[in-house]
């Protein structure tokens, strides 16, 4: 429903044995905003993405994505959400277009789509080469399209430029960027960068939340403090 939140967090946790990587985490996203995590590595920015795409489960707390509650509808949002993270999630022996069609076929999408995607990012003449034998910033824009494929409503960024250059990034930005208008969760190792193109910026310390802010206010004091 358009006037649910996209994402609502009540008090979620998460622990790995006797470690807790995530407490008390409470947050609100409206559909169409961008939610930037931050925080040093070993935060928990990574733990609260997974926990969002439904590949774990909250220990305690919470979750409502897009609508409805994890874990118990996890087959209903699965196919909404759309994850790049520090794995491409490619299988490296087929070539990118071969990885892409997979996808589509999942999906029941036409294939076409697949040849729009790659020379959107710059990859129609290397699209019939193995991932194996690209370098990671191709492989990172090969991710993007999958990670767009199918035209997620929710899009959930781990480290969403990492390895691209300049002309890369600017050639992604239309697939991930905020101006597609889709809600997005994101993190990022350039807080300045992150804060720019987020409405809200939960700061994580040790897996909890050191502040939860609009960026106008936030000041400069508060995002240095969370890697200090």
């Amino acid at each position: 429903m358009p006037d649910t939140p996209a994402i609502e967090l009540r008090g979620v946790g998460r622990r790995f044995g006797e470690r807790t990587a995530l407490k008390e985490v409470s947050v609100l996203l409206p559909r169409g905003a961008t939610l930037a995590v931050l925080g040093r590595n070993g935060a928990g920015k990574s733990t609260l993405l997974r926990i969002l795409a439904t590949l774990l489960r909250p220990h305690g707390g919470e979750v409502e994505v897009l609508g409805e509650p994890l874990p118990r509808r996890a087959f209903a949002v699965r196919p909404k959400i759309g994850l790049l993270g520090h794995e491409p999630l490619l299988y490296r022996d087929l070539t990118g277009r071969e990885n892409l069609q997979y996808h589509a076929r999942l999906y029941r999408l036409p294939e076409d789509k697949v040849d729009r995607l790659l020379e959107a990012v710059g990859m129609e003449l290397r699209g019939d080469d193995a991932v194996r034998s690209l370098s990671r910033g191709m492989v990172q824009r090969l991710a993007v399209c999958r990670t767009v494929l199918h035209e997620p409503e929710l899009l959930l960024l781990d480290e969403p430029r990492a390895n691209l250059d300049p002309a890369a990034s600017d050639l992604v930005e239309p697939l991930i960027g905020g101006s597609n208008g889709r809600t997005r969760v994101l993190t990022s190792h350039d807080p300045e960068a992150a804060i720019k193109e987020a409405d809200l910026v939960l700061g994580l310390r040790d897996g909890q939340p050191a502040f939860l802010a609009q960026p106008g206010g936030l000041d400069a004091r508060q995002v240095k403090e969370l890697y200090a």
